[in-house]
């Protein structure tokens, strides 16, 4: 019998899913032949593997879920690997409580190496309440060391230790049971070789003194104002197409509304009204459900729902605001008194500083912090400040005021320092 082919048996008396076949990561040195894979689905195994990672100076973790049909991620399995070991937590076995993974997460003794750590973050903050601490994203850390921007994790391993990954295994369904041979390599692969680019990484960090760097976005990543969802901001994620006071303060308001339904019914945004719906009742301000059904973007029927009601209710309120107490539109991108070209010529001098550090760009500045340090010399933006103040933003300033300039040396561009801001060019 072939037992490579066989899925993941369960072991309910142990707490465990039993995979019979010796799982690897590609690599001799690393075979998992003392212990077969675990797939742990009981709080007391869960506890015991905890107690041994927290012996370790990091893990590597990850998790897999699904969330096209709901608003909260739906948690399906945990990774976790350390030096030794590398087991799958089943999320969704019955009675399974995940508290001994979460005072892992908060353990201040081990580091938590992630990948793109953010939406793993979530649901950590989300089910567990803890932010992990402290945190190493080694997507944040390749860009520091040059690997480009947003590099992928299979790009990563693939370019640190030549080993490729499959991810064929991407967009399966996390919540079947039992899982299949296929989907457990794949799911450990994504911690297994993490160890690796994790030590990479932050060796190249240390030997360049750019490990405070990385420290400093992780801050980000750990702070709980990144996780938490107000409804009364939502209507920052919203392309800004409108031009009247009231218009935004009917967005704000069905913004708002929308966010607390999406949330307390946990279904997508757009499962209770389109993006699109919601600027054009910002703009047409529809009192009545007749008028509410006569809109493009409304479906037909629509405005007899109780959901119709809710909006028409944030359209009233927004309507009775007094005129000196409605919000103000946000400005457009400042482009007016020649910025436009001072934004062009900042863009240049952030690729050459990119190049020249071995830094991706999108980790140094942003097109918006460009523009707010065209127009003002205080913009309270990243790249005036800490690390990238010293890369970057002391030359964007010197560059405005004329003290520097960019050269073009054949296929080259280079600073042309201790210039005088009068002389002509």
């Amino acid at each position: 019998m072939d037992v490579h082919r066989q899925s993941c048996a369960p072991l309910p008396e142990l707490g465990l899913s039993f995979c019979p076949f010796p799982l690897r990561d590609k690599r001799q040195h690393l075979r998992y032949e003392k212990r077969m894979t675990d797939i742990i689905t009981s709080t007391e195994s869960l506890a015991a593997a905890c107690s041994r990672f927290a012996t370790f100076d990091f893990v590597t973790v990850d998790t897999e879920f699904m969330r096209e049909t709901t608003y909260w991620p739906k948690l399906c399995i945990i990774q976790i690997a350390s030096a030794d070991e590398a087991v799958i937590i089943d999320a969704e076995a019955p009675g399974l409580d995940l508290a001994p993974f979460f005072a892992l997460m908060a353990d201040e003794t081990v580091m938590k190496v992630f990948h793109a750590a953010r939406q793993d973050i979530e649901i950590v903050w989300h089910l567990g309440g803890i932010l992990p601490h402290p945190i190493f994203d080694t997507q944040v850390a390749a860009m520091v060391c040059g690997y480009g921007e947003s590099i992928s994790y299979d790009q990563l391993v693939g370019r640190i230790t030549g080993h490729p990954i499959d991810k064929s295994s991407r967009f399966t369904d996390w919540s079947r049971r039992p899982l299949t041979e296929h989907q457990v390599e794949y799911a450990l692969a994504d911690v297994t070789h993490l160890r690796d680019v994790y030590l990479a990484l932050k060796g190249k960090l240390e030997s360049q003194g750019r490990s405070d760097w990385v420290a400093e976005e992780m801050d980000v990543l750990t702070s709980v104002d990144t996780y938490q969802v107000e409804p009364e901001n939502a209507w920052k994620r919203l392309k800004m197409r409108i031009k009247k006071p009231l218009q935004l303060a009917v967005l704000m308001e069905i913004a708002a509304w929308r966010e607390s339904e999406a949330q307390a019914r946990d279904v997508p945004r757009g499962r209770i009204i389109k993006d699109d719906a919601i600027y054009e009742i910002a703009e047409q301000l529809p009192t009545t459900a007749e008028a509410l059904g006569r809109l493009r973007t409304i479906p037909k029927g629509f405005e007899r729902s109780r959901t119709a009601e809710d909006i028409l209710a944030a359209v009233k309120r927004a309507a009775a605001i007094p005129k000196d107490q409605l919000p103000r539109v946000p400005k457009t991108r400042p482009m007016s008194d020649g910025n436009g070209a001072a934004v062009d010529l900042l863009k240049v001098l952030l690729k050459m500083t990119s190049e020249e550090h071995g830094v991706a760009a999108r980790v140094i500045a942003t097109v918006d912090e460009l523009e707010a340090i065209a127009a003002d010399d205080d913009a309270g933006v990243a790249p005036l400040a800490g690390w990238r103040r010293d890369l970057f933003g002391e030359n964007a300033l010197k560059l405005k005021r004329g003290e520097i300039a960019l050269r073009l040396d054949g296929r080259r561009v280079s600073i042309v320092r201790d210039r005088d801001p009068a002389a002509p060019l």
